[in-house]
C-alpha cells in the first residue's frame, strides 16, 4: 500500500508542534509580564483628587505625623481619611485665602466631605489590617514608599499577592521597633535580619504556617 504522507510530513508536524510550543511559552510569558506591569497594577500613576494634596510638603517639608490625619491607624483596620476639620484646623490661620484651597473652604462652610480617591486600594475580598501591621512593627514606607516626598499621592508598591507574600514568608527583612514605625526617615540596620528576628519573637509574630494560610487575608 502506497503511503497516505509524504515523508516531509514529518518534519512539518515537528515544526508545527515546535510552533504551538513557542507561541504557548511566548504567550504565558506575555500574560505574567502584563499582569505585574504598571499598566494592570496601576503602580506610580497618579490619582486625580478634590485637592491634589502634597505628601512631600506635608510630611516632608512641615513634618506633620502620618497620625494627625489618619487617626485611626493604630486601631483600626482602616487608617482613616481626615475629615475637612482636621484640613481647617491649620487653614482657617495660614493660606486662607488660596484659590487652590477653595473645595476645602467650600466643604467646610457647606458641611458637605471631599470626595477622596483611595490611592492604594485593596480588592474586596482582600482583607488588611494596619493596626495588626502597626502592632507588629511594620513602617509605614514598607508598604507606601517613600510618601513624604511625593508631590501627588501615588501606589509605590504593586499590591498583588506575591508582593504581600515576599513578606509574610520573611518579616524580619521588615520588621523595625514599634517607636519607628512612623519616622518616615529610618533607614534598616546593617543587622536588619538580626533585629528583625528578635523583634518577630519579641511582638509574637505567627510563623509563616499562619502567615501564609489563605483565611489570613482571605476571610
Amino acid at each position: 500500500m502506497s503511503q497516505i504522507f509524504p515523508k516531509s510530513a514529518n518534519a512539518a508536524v515537528r515544526s508545527s508542534l515546535f510552533a504551538v510550543l513557542v507561541l504557548l511559552l511566548v504567550g504565558g510569558w506575555a500574560a505574567m509580564t502584563l499582569m505585574r506591569s504598571s499598566w494592570l497594577t496601576r503602580q506610580r500613576e497618579f490619582v486625580t483628587q478634590p485637592i491634589q494634596f502634597s505628601h512631600a510638603h506635608h510630611v516632608g517639608g512641615v513634618g506633620l505625623d502620618c497620625r494627625y490625619c489618619h487617626t485611626t491607624v493604630e486601631k483600626s483596620s482602616f487608617a482613616g481619611i481626615p475629615p475637612t476639620k482636621t484640613c481647617i484646623n491649620c487653614h482657617s490661620q495660614i493660606w486662607t485665602n488660596a484659590p487652590i484651597l477653595e473645595p476645602v473652604r467650600a466643604s467646610f462652610r457647606d458641611d458637605t466631605p471631599l470626595n477622596w480617591v483611595r490611592v492604594n486600594d485593596l480588592p474586596d475580598f482582600v482583607y488588611f489590617s494596619h493596626q495588626i501591621h502597626v502592632k507588629q512593627g511594620v513602617g509605614c514606607a514598607t508598604c507606601h514608599g517613600p510618601i513624604d516626598q511625593m508631590p501627588l499621592t501615588y501606589q509605590s508598591a504593586s499590591l498583588q499577592m506575591e508582593w504581600c507574600l515576599d513578606c509574610h514568608r520573611a518579616p524580619e527583612q521588615y520588621l523595625r521597633p514599634r517607636s519607628e514605625v512612623f519616622n518616615m526617615a529610618y533607614q534598616a540596620p546593617e543587622d536588619q535580619l538580626e533585629l528583625g528576628l528578635k523583634l518577630k519573637k519579641e511582638y509574637n509574630v505567627p510563623g509563616i504556617e499562619h502567615m501564609t494560610s489563605c483565611s489570613v487575608c482571605h476571610r
